[in-house]
């Protein structure tokens, strides 16, 4: 049951947190309470945090359920010394977060113009976003193919990203929807594993169009970037190379990146 919150804390909810689940040393990830007025669009982020004295400690998540879910949840790393995570990472079920139940956000499919194929490129956490887009069938109605990247430095952080697209292939709806339509490329960038590298090499060397059938291109592809500054910059560079113009939710794009989360 969410109770009233203070004075103080006005214009956010309280949530029970339902289930957490520790994937690595530096990752984790829970769900909580979905209030029934919340409504979102797959890939869009809240504020969430926790009480702190007279001012919440609050910080932009992504959404990782998709907006059909009944409950949220959400995907972090851990910083020992870091205001918000180094709490946050401590959650036990049946604690309480805090969220302001109004979600916004650039990677949403509003944002992009029609393509044909998606792609969303994600390093670490940046593939949060992409969890909820990769499991809402609005992305399949748009697009004919969905291919989504996940780099991290080793293995199990990767994790994930696996586990998610096995939920989708033995989830009996989803899997009909998906319709073997989403493609998984996972990369690490130090420990050594069958597929190393950043994907910005990828697609200069041509391991992106030979694992994908065809090279990042302006004309079919629609793309969604979400890491850190310098992966988002990177990634933008290679795109408005191709002749790709950067998209918003006033003026829809053919590729998105979001910011929220660069500190």
């Amino acid at each position: 049951m969410i109770t009233e919150l203070p004075k103080s804390y006005r214009g956010l909810d309280r949530l029970k947190v339902l289930s957490v689940r520790h994937w690595t040393d530096r990752t984790f990830s829970f769900t909580c309470e979905r209030p029934i007025s919340l409504r979102f669009r797959s890939g869009e982020f809240a504020m969430i945090g926790l009480e702190n004295g007279d001012k919440p400690l609050l910080r932009a998540y992504s959404i990782a359920s998709p907006n059909w879910a009944e409950t949220l949840e959400f995907y972090s790393i851990k910083v020992a010394d870091g205001p918000l995570t180094s709490r946050l990472q401590n959650l036990a079920v049946g604690d309480e977060i805090l969220i302001r139940p109004k979600p916004v956000g650039t990677l949403v499919h509003d944002a992009l113009i029609p393509g044909k194929r998606l792609v969303l490129f994600s390093t670490g956490t940046g593939i949060a976003p992409f969890a909820s887009i990769i499991r809402d069938p609005e992305t399949y109605d748009k697009f004919e193919e969905v291919i989504l990247t996940h780099t991290c430095r080793d293995a199990n952080e990767l994790d994930y990203g696996k586990h998610l697209a096995a939920e989708i292939e033995s989830d009996e709806l989803l899997s009909e929807v998906v319709g073997g339509r989403l493609k998984l490329i996972s990369t690490t960038t130090r420990q050594q594993t069958e597929q190393m590298g950043r994907m910005t090499d990828w697609l200069r060397d041509g391991r992106f169009a030979a694992a994908t059938g065809a090279a990042l291109n302006a004309e079919n592809d629609r793309v969604m970037i979400c890491g850190s500054l310098a992966m988002l910059l990177d990634h933008k560079a290679i795109c408005e190379s191709l002749g790709m113009e950067e998209g918003s939710n006033s003026s829809p794009g053919a590729f998105v990146i979001e910011k929220a989360f660069v500190d």
